[in-house]
């Protein structure tokens, strides 16, 4: 063979390679295309943190469907040191993002995979949690389950605000819930009820009124303190054995009053924390407690007791806390 044609063989071979090299490198782009497709399609559209309940109620009045920050990973994988995924569970009326986009995120930074649902209400309706609380307790029951199935995980915990403090002990005490919760944290939970400073308990005796409040809002009337609801959950005791309870409170709150109806009955399994035996200078309220800083700190000290750090004590003001 002469040089000349060495040198065309050597360049038709040079030019195989190389287009063996694109055909390679876009075999393997499309690849890590789709799996970063693939991966996107398990977490569901979030929004940004945000510092208070009346900001987050803003936010996603317009974005009703949008979940709160680093929720929904459905690729998490619990870590050993954080084997159960965190469930969150928002109170009557409002949705999950407008409940959790304050401490969504501080629950991911401490290594948790969390999840949370818009139940309870019209779907893509910004107004949730509304439906009777046993139908909400159901959906909820649901989702956990598809929690459980996607982690691998053999228990989670559910971390609650005001009806999502309480209604879980629905899924605990008749849906297989006992086998399924290692612990319910609940942040001004209505365990017991209210009567909104005796105007919900009015309402009850005046059908025309009930019936005006509970069409187009069951849980209002199911919250009530003597609702056949909530006699039912709590006859025969209000926890189980097997299942840690926390209730975080505050003595200001104006939506679950008396104040004192979020508490559980004394049990070696539960404990009941007053915010201000915490911290006196914390005046959150009802509407606030989810992104008060120090309800944050007992939430993860109730999640993993032993990394516990006292909360800082310091001012939190109401609302916009």
């Amino acid at each position: 063979m002469t040089r000349l044609g060495g040198h065309m063989a050597l360049g038709t071979r040079l030019r195989r390679a190389c287009a063996l090299g694109v055909a390679i490198g876009t075999v393997l782009g499309l690849g890590t295309q789709a799996h970063a497709a693939e991966q996107a399609a398990e977490r569901e559209p979030t929004g940004p943190p945000q510092p208070n309940i009346v900001t987050a109620l803003a936010y996603s009045a317009v974005r009703p469907t949008v979940m709160p920050p680093h929720t929904n990973d459905w690729g998490c994988e619990p870590s050993p040191e954080h084997p159960n995924p965190v469930l969150l569970s928002n109170g009557t009326l409002v949705n999950s993002y407008a409940d959790w986009a304050g401490l969504s995120g501080k629950l991911a930074d401490a290594g948790y995979c969390v999840f949370s649902a818009n139940l309870g209400g019209a779907e893509g309706s910004p107004i949730q949690t509304v439906a009777p609380v046993a139908e909400t307790a159901t959906q909820l029951a649901e989702f956990g389950d598809r929690v459980l199935a996607a982690t691998g995980a053999e228990q989670l915990d559910v971390v609650g605000h005001s009806q999502g403090g309480m209604n879980p002990r629905y899924w605990i005490k008749y849906l297989g819930g006992e086998a399924k919760i290692d612990r319910l944290i609940g942040l001004s939970p209505s365990n017991y009820g209210t009567d909104l400073f005796g105007l919900l308990t009015l309402v009850q005796r005046v059908p025309p009124l009930r019936d005006l409040v509970g069409v187009p809002f069951p849980a209002f009337n199911d919250q009530e303190e003597h609702s056949e609801f909530l006699a039912d959950l709590n006859s025969g005791g209000d926890t189980v054995a097997g299942v840690d309870y926390t209730v975080i409170q505050t003595k200001y709150d104006e939506v679950v009053t008396p104040y004192s109806n979020a508490f559980l009955d004394p049990a070696p399994n539960v404990d009941n924390i007053l915010l201000q035996d915490v911290c006196p200078a914390d005046k959150t309220d009802h509407l606030g407690i989810t992104y008060d800083p120090i309800a944050a700190r007992l939430v993860l000290n109730a999640l993993d007791p032993a990394d516990a750090t006292p909360p800082r004590c310091r001012f939190v003001p109401p609302v916009v806390s």
